[in-house]
């Protein structure tokens, strides 16, 4: 048969097509499986990602929740080492207390006490350093943002904006002024 009447031939057109349309047929269920598994995949990859994303938000929201309960903490307990330096001088003025109640005679239970309160100045003093509290210098000139001018007097032994007298002593947290010195200032 030439391809003449192959083409005229309906039973050879029709196996033709028939072999056209299998062979269609099969190419699109091979893609079709193709995409599905491409769908599982990727459904798969989606549920992964979620499950890492609901992990990563759950690790987030402990450390932010554990963030604040130290934050919390360090508020709550920042004077602890402060406190613990003042035990040892509560413990000295305690027992500058009791040894008021000694049966020594004055004169020696006065320089005593005398010596034991400035022990505990001292210790007191220091434990306030430590942490950043210091007094307010008499030594320095008048600086009105440390030491509050409460009289002005004329004098020969300063010069003008010197502190003569010191009422009251004023203190520093850091730079930071916590009470300011109470002074008498030369004109």
């Amino acid at each position: 048969m030439s391809k003449e009447e192959t083409q005229n031939d309906p039973q050879v057109n029709e196996e033709e097509n028939q072999e056209q349309l299998e062979t269609a047929c099969q190419e699109a269920e091979a893609e079709a499986e193709a995409v599905e598994n491409e769908f599982d995949l990727l459904q798969a990859e989606l549920a992964e990602l979620k499950d890492k994303y609901a992990r990563v938000h759950a690790d987030f929201d402990n450390i932010k929740k554990r963030l604040e309960r130290e934050k919390y903490t360090a508020v709550e307990y920042a004077n602890e080492k402060f406190a613990k330096d003042m035990i040892p001088v509560m413990d000295s003025l305690q027992m500058a207390y009791a040894s008021a109640d000694s049966q020594a005679e004055p004169k020696e239970l006065l320089a005593k006490l005398k010596e034991g309160i400035e022990l505990t100045l001292k210790q007191f003093t220091t434990s306030l350093e430590k942490h950043g509290v210091t007094m307010v210098s008499h030594d320095e000139p008048f600086d009105p943002n440390i030491h509050n001018a409460v009289q002005s007097v004329d004098s020969d032994e300063v010069e003008s904006g010197q502190i003569v007298q010191t009422f009251q002593t004023g203190y520093k947290y850091k730079e930071r002024p916590l009470r300011e010195a109470m002074v008498v200032v030369a004109n």
